[in-house]
């Protein structure tokens, strides 16, 4: 019977690295960037002209800076072509913020000149979304009815989310290079500052790592619990 699965797993053990690497890279960013937060940059620019400085010097004029609630909630949104900044970075002119700022610059910079990996993050995106969620329902009914072949598919159709993860880690990274990079050369932003902001974003590099750890785990355990059935 598969009903044991419900309540205990013994392949979910394969998922505590991944779990442990999750809970310190969040409390990593957390502290990192409260940490940050409290230094004042001497540029004297608040997140919101950050991001209107990087986007002119680069040239990204048809590129809008707007706000939106919450905290660590910035993105840049390639369809409507705007970086949208949190109430923690849009008015705060603290080191933290700024790298945060121009780290979402950064996606801006690499949307304009089609960076390869964000084309290929892209283009994966539905199938992905796909893959994350409707996976498991297949996976879990094929568990149910020893089916094979639905175990199979939900494995396919998950390979595509762990793929997702894979690629967005090289964009997150590039992000921040050029994160760094404009800070030094376009704003001219002292040394001390841009170490400071290097490791936010080095802090928030690291939840990237952890999704992949998950999801490339979560993929071990369908295999495993493929083979239980597979070899009952």
């Amino acid at each position: 019977m598969f009903f044991p699965f419900f309540f205990f797993d013994p392949t979910m053990l394969v998922l505590i690295p991944a779990i442990i690497l999750a809970i310190w890279a969040q409390t990593k960013v957390s502290t990192t960037f409260n940490k940050y937060s409290r230094v004042r940059s001497s540029t004297n620019l608040t997140g919101a002209q950050l991001a209107r400085m990087l986007l002119d010097a680069n040239g990204l004029f048809d590129v809008k800076v707007e706000r939106v609630p919450g905290k660590l909630t910035d993105h840049y949104d390639p369809k409507s072509k705007v970086i949208r900044l949190s109430d923690a970075t849009y008015s705060s002119n603290s080191v933290a913020s700024l790298g945060v700022v121009a780290h979402e610059t950064g996606h801006a910079v690499q949307h304009a000149h089609h960076y390869a990996p964000l084309v290929l993050r892209d283009a994966i995106v539905p199938t992905a979304n796909i893959g994350s969620g409707l996976s498991w329902v297949i996976f879990f009914i094929g568990l149910i009815f020893y089916n094979g072949f639905l175990l199979k598919v939900g494995i396919v159709l998950f390979s595509f989310f762990v793929l997702f993860t894979l690629v967005t880690l090289p964009v997150e990274l590039d992000a921040s290079h050029r994160a760094l990079k404009m800070l030094k050369n376009v704003v001219v932003m002292n040394e001390g500052e841009v170490s400071m902001a290097r490791k936010v974003l080095n802090a928030a590099a690291l939840t990237y790592v952890a999704s992949v750890a998950m999801a490339a785990l979560q993929l071990l355990r369908m295999m495993l619990l493929s083979g239980y059935v597979n070899n009952r």
